[in-house]
């Protein structure tokens, strides 16, 4: 083990990380020392868990919540990096409290993803298990009842319940190979790769995309109000941004302001020129900016986006599931169609 690394491979989630800013934040307000709480706490966590174990004893080797979150990777970077911050500054608390309402954000956010995902899947699962009910059980039965009534010989018979099941087969190959192709984006995601698999399925749906952008806009909205808050300047606040942002075109335009910044630009003409937000949210900064209110104005504009991103979900959510309804419907009309033709023929000969 490195001397500096105290390892916890569990990734905490952003309702985690959340509660976690919160009670720091209840005990520096109380008046608790940051050890004698996580002490506390660290004496009821259950048998197996040692999350304030782990930074309970980072604290006592280095005397820093800072050092003791460093040493760990499961805490978030840009968490640990605005700690260090709060420690130097003497607002940690104030800090902590942010973070706990940046983290319940983003635990919001990732909800909405994770039931934009979850959804299709779902029906997308009950779709494969009706067609292969209906080719495998319900189509076999129905051929031959049709045999027995010499029905499915005939040429328009045979036509029909063939074209029923050519329409299923090719259903489940398409389900199929978009399974695959999920399945190769998901592995792919867990190596360097990572960056072109994303822009690939951004340049493949653009409403992803555009969800993409307004939330990589949210997250410096809503890192540069906690940091200007903090009292740090704006030039500080955007090397922030990495820590933050997982979108590399979104890092980008940051890096872009910061050197339009550098050669004399002002923030609201560098920002403007980033296109990272919309033009009437850089006039509402402009107007902060000269009221000076940025934070606040900051605050507001990531509140904006962040609800944008989780209707943007919702939109997607209700563009997919009408499709895999519909597509359902086709199948499983054409599938009992080419049964139910032969059939009225049957029936209207009859005396």
């Amino acid at each position: 083990m490195a001397k500096d690394k105290m390892v916890r491979q569990r990734k905490l989630s952003p309702e985690e990380l959340s509660s976690f800013c919160e009670q720091i934040a209840l005990m520096l307000d109380s008046g608790m020392t940051l050890y004698d709480g996580i002490e506390m706490l660290a004496a009821e966590e259950k048998e197996g868990d040692r999350l304030y174990g782990t930074i309970l004893q980072g604290m006592h080797a280095t005397g820093s919540l800072y050092e003791a979150l460093r040493q760990d990777s499961s805490w978030p970077q840009y968490m640990v990096q605005m700690v260090g911050i709060g420690e130097e500054t003497g607002r940690l608390e104030d800090i902590m409290l942010s973070l706990s309402q940046y983290y319940e954000r983003e635990g919001r956010i990732r909800s909405a993803a994770s039931s934009a995902i979850t959804y299709p899947l779902v029906l997308g699962a009950m779709l494969v298990v009706i067609i292969l009910v209906l080719l495998w059980r319900v189509l076999p039965v129905f051929n031959r009842v049709l045999d027995s009534l010499g029905v499915s010989g005939t040429e328009s018979g045979s036509l029909l319940m063939h074209l029923g099941a050519v329409v299923g087969w090719v259903v489940l190959a398409v389900i199929a190979v978009l399974g695959v192709a999920a399945l190769v984006c998901l592995v792919l995601m867990k190596t360097s790769h990572k960056d072109k698999v994303m822009a690939l399925i951004q340049r493949i749906f653009p409403p992803l995309r555009r969800i993409n952008r307004k939330l990589s806009s949210a997250r410096v909205a809503s890192m540069l109000s906690l940091m200007l808050s903090s009292g740090y300047p704006m030039e500080s606040a955007l090397e922030m941004a990495p820590y933050a942002l997982t979108d590399k075109e979104a890092a980008r335009r940051v890096e872009g302001i910061r050197a339009a910044m550098a050669e004399g630009a002002t923030f609201s003409e560098a920002l403007s020129a980033s296109e990272l937000f919309e033009d009437f949210h850089n006039r509402m900064i402009r107007v902060g900016a000269a009221s000076g209110h940025e934070p606040q104005v900051m605050a507001k504009i990531a509140g904006i986006y962040e609800e944008q991103v989780e209707e943007g979900f919702t939109r997607l959510v209700a563009i997919i599931e009408p499709t895999l309804v519909a597509l359902l419907s086709v199948v499983i009309g054409a599938i009992l169609l080419s049964v139910m033709m032969p059939m009225a023929g049957i029936l209207s000969n009859l005396p």
